[in-house]
C-alpha cells in the first residue's frame, strides 16, 4: 500500500510538473468549427468580399479594375441622380426631406446587411451612436440642403477640401504641428476654394452665400465624424453594418423630429406625392448607389492602400464635375478650371505629406547634378 501511495504521489507530482512546464512552453489555441458562431471581424487577411463577390480569387490587375469600375460607376450615378433631383423645379427647399428619405433607405440597407452576418450584437454604446448620428445628420443634411443655393461643381470642390477644417481642429484642439507640405496643401485648397467660389458668384445668376455657409458647416461635421467613428469601431470592435444601421436610424429620428417641429414635413410630403418617380424613385437609386460605392472604396483601401484610393476618388470627383457641366446646363468660365487644378494640387501635397517614405520627389540639387552629368557625357561623346 505504501508503494502504491508513493507511485500515486509521484505520478501526481509528475503530472503537475508536466502541466507547469508545458504551460510555460505551449499555448493552447482552439479553433471553432464553421457551425459555431464566429465574429464577422475575424476573417482571412486576403478575403475581400464586395457585394457578395470574393475579390481574392482574382489577380491584382483584375481587382484594381473591378474596384475602380465600381467606384466610378456607382458614384457617378450617385452624383448625377443627386443633381437631377435638385434640378427638378420646386424641389430645392426640400433638401432636409431628401436627407430623411436617404437615411431611411440607408437604415434598411444596413438592417439587411446585418441580418446576413452571424454576429448581430450591438457592440458600440447607444450614447456614442447618438453623437455619431447627430454628426451624420449635420454632414449629409447640410450638404444636401446646400445644393439649393450652390452649383453642384462648387459643392464637390468644397467636399474635396476636408483637410482644411481637419487641420484647423488639430491645431486648436490637439495642438498638432504640421509640416510644410500640409501647410502648402491647405493654402492651395483655400485659394482654390476662394477662386472657385468667386467664379461661381460671378457667373451663377442665383448665387447665395447661404450655400457656402451650409457646405462649410457640413465639412466641419464631416471632419469630426471620421475620427469619432474610427475611435468607436476600434474601441468596441463594431462592424460597418452595425455602424450604418444605428447611426442612420437614430439620425432618421432626429430629422423627422426636426421637420415635424418646424412644419417642414407636410409640404415636402405633398410635393413628393405629386412626383413619386422623380423624388422617391430617384432617391432610392441615389441611396443605393451611394451605399454600394463606399463598399468599393473600402475594398480599394484594403487591397491597394489609402494613397491609390485617394487618387482614384479624386479622379472620380473631377469626372463628376465634368459630367455635371455636360449633362446640366450651367454657365462656365475658365476660372473653374484653374481653381479646380489648384485644389487638385493641394490634394496631391496632402497625400505626399502622408506618404513621404513611399513618394520620393527629386530635389533641386539632384536635378541640377543630373543635368550637369548628362551635359558632360554629351560633350565627351561628341569629343570621342
Amino acid at each position: 500500500e505504501k508503494e502504491e501511495n508513493r507511485s500515486t504521489e509521484c505520478s501526481h507530482l509528475g503530472t503537475m510538473d508536466l502541466k507547469f512546464t508545458s504551460s510555460r512552453k505551449y499555448i493552447s489555441i482552439s479553433v471553432p468549427s464553421k457551425s459555431q458562431t464566429m465574429s464577422p471581424h475575424i476573417k482571412s487577411v486576403d478575403d475581400v468580399v464586395v457585394l457578395g463577390m470574393n475579390l481574392s480569387k482574382f489577380n491584382k490587375p483584375t481587382q484594381f479594375f473591378i474596384c475602380v469600375s465600381g467606384v466610378f460607376m456607382f458614384y457617378l450615378i450617385y452624383g448625377y441622380l443627386q443633381e437631377l433631383i435638385f434640378s427638378m423645379e420646386g424641389f430645392k427647399p426640400f433638401g432636409w426631406y431628401l436627407t430623411l428619405v436617404q437615411f431611411g433607405f440607408y437604415s434598411i440597407f444596413g438592417l439587411v446587411e446585418l441580418q446576413l452576418i452571424q454576429d448581430k450584437r450591438r457592440r458600440i454604446p447607444g450614447k456614442t451612436y447618438m453623437i455619431i448620428a447627430f454628426l451624420t445628420v449635420g454632414t449629409m443634411g447640410l450638404s444636401n440642403t446646400s445644393l439649393g443655393y450652390l452649383n453642384y461643381p462648387t459643392q464637390v470642390i468644397f467636399k474635396c477640401c476636408k483637410l482644411i477644417p481637419v487641420m484647423i481642429g488639430g491645431v486648436f484642439i490637439q495642438g498638432k504641428r504640421y509640416n510644410i507640405a500640409d501647410v502648402s496643401a491647405a493654402l492651395c485648397m483655400s485659394l482654390g476654394l476662394i477662386w472657385f467660389t468667386l467664379a461661381d458668384s460671378t457667373v451663377a445668376p442665383n448665387f447665395n452665400l447661404t450655400g457656402v455657409v451650409l457646405i462649410s458647416l457640413a465639412l466641419c461635421a464631416d471632419a469630426v465624424i471620421g475620427n469619432v467613428q474610427e475611435k468607436a469601431m476600434k474601441l468596441h470592435n463594431g462592424s460597418n453594418s452595425e455602424m450604418v444601421l444605428y447611426s442612420y436610424s437614430i439620425g432618421f429620428v432626429y430629422i423627422l423630429f426636426g421637420l415635424t417641429c418646424t412644419s417642414g414635413l407636410s409640404p415636402a410630403v405633398t410635393f413628393c406625392s405629386k412626383h413619386p418617380v422623380q423624388t422617391y424613385g430617384y432617391a432610392f437609386l441615389f441611396s443605393l448607389t451611394g451605399y454600394f460605392g463606399i463598399s468599393f472604396v473600402l475594398a480599394l483601401i484594403k487591397i491597394f492602400g489609402a494613397l491609390l484610393a485617394v487618387t482614384v476618388t479624386t479622379g472620380r470627383k473631377a469626372m463628376t464635375i465634368v459630367l455635371s457641366f455636360l449633362f446640366f446646363a450651367k454657365p462656365f468660365t475658365l476660372q473653374y478650371v484653374w481653381s479646380g487644378l489648384l485644389v487638385v494640387l493641394g490634394i496631391f501635397l496632402n497625400v505626399y505629406s502622408k506618404n513621404m517614405d513611399k513618394i520620393k520627389l527629386p530635389s533641386l540639387h539632384g536635378l541640377w547634378k543630373k543635368s550637369v552629368e548628362e551635359r558632360k557625357a554629351r560633350t565627351l561623346s561628341q569629343t570621342v
